[in-house]
This record gives C-alpha cells, structure tokens and sequence, in this order.
C-alpha cells in the first residue's frame, strides 16, 4: 500500500473537516477525486440515494458501468453499518441521522495492477428524533472498483 494515498484517511478527515478547515489540508488530497456532500434523515435509502446521487452529478463514477455502481453501494453500506453500530436500521428503530460524507477514489497501492479503490466516510450525529438528544458518529467503507 503507498503511504502517500491513504483512500480511508483521506475520506474520513475529509468528512470531519469544516469548511474553513479544508484548505489547511488541501496538499493532502492530491493524487485521488472527491466528492463531498450531506444529508439528514431517518430513511435508510434516503441516504444510500443521497450519496449515490452526489457521486455521480460529480462524475466521480460512471454511471453506465455496473461495477463502479456496485462498489459504490457495497462502500456506502459497509460505511454506514459503522455509523449504525452494525444495525442498519434507522428510522425502523426510531433514529435519525444528520451526516457529512465524503467519497474518495484512488489507487492506493503503488502496484498498478491492483487498480483503483473507492473510499465512503460519513461523520456527524445518530440518535432519538428529538433536537439535542444525538450523539456523534463516524463510518468508513473501502472497497476496490
């Protein structure tokens, strides 16, 4: 793996980053595409589509080639299974969820043959829906593309 392209710490400082912070890790993030993007609900799907639909007005995949979609969604999925604790499930159990995600894609391994990989991390708050009673969260999900 190259210690320049670290596709999961890229992605999730990215996602914990504000906006004033960014440009102060800017240098960190050549060599790879982002996208970066919230969302707030207590619908599962709402959040998967939220994300999908942010990568792809960003061309970050090509919509047209099923197995950048697939790894997407298997990311996004295995990314929020770490916001959800494993049980995902939100609004089914009473929880909402208001998040920042980024999405990364690079080559992390300096071997050419292994390709490029996408990274999902998502950061903010799961809890009760009632204002105040959220706790912080974080997910990270890898997957080769």
């Amino acid at each position: 793996m190259s210690q320049k392209i670290r596709i999961g710490k890229i992605a999730t400082l990215l996602a914990m980053l504000d906006e004033s912070e960014y440009s102060s890790f800017e240098s960190m993030f050549n060599g790879v595409d982002t996208c970066l993007g919230k969302v707030g609900s207590m619908n599962m799907q709402k959040v998967i589509s939220a994300v999908e639909t942010a990568v792809k007005r960003s061309g970050l995949i090509e919509e047209g080639i099923y197995r950048e979609t697939h790894a997407l969604y298997h990311t996004i999925v295995e990314a929020l299974e770490g916001v959800t604790r494993g049980q995902l499930a939100i609004g089914e159990t009473m929880r909402t969820v208001g998040l920042r995600f980024a999405v990364v894609r690079g080559k992390p391994y300096e071997e050419e043959k292994e390709g490029e990989w996408i990274a999902v991390a998502f950061y903010g708050t799961i809890g009760a829906p009632i204002k105040g009673l959220e706790h912080e969260a974080v997910g990270l999900g890898i997957n080769h593309i």
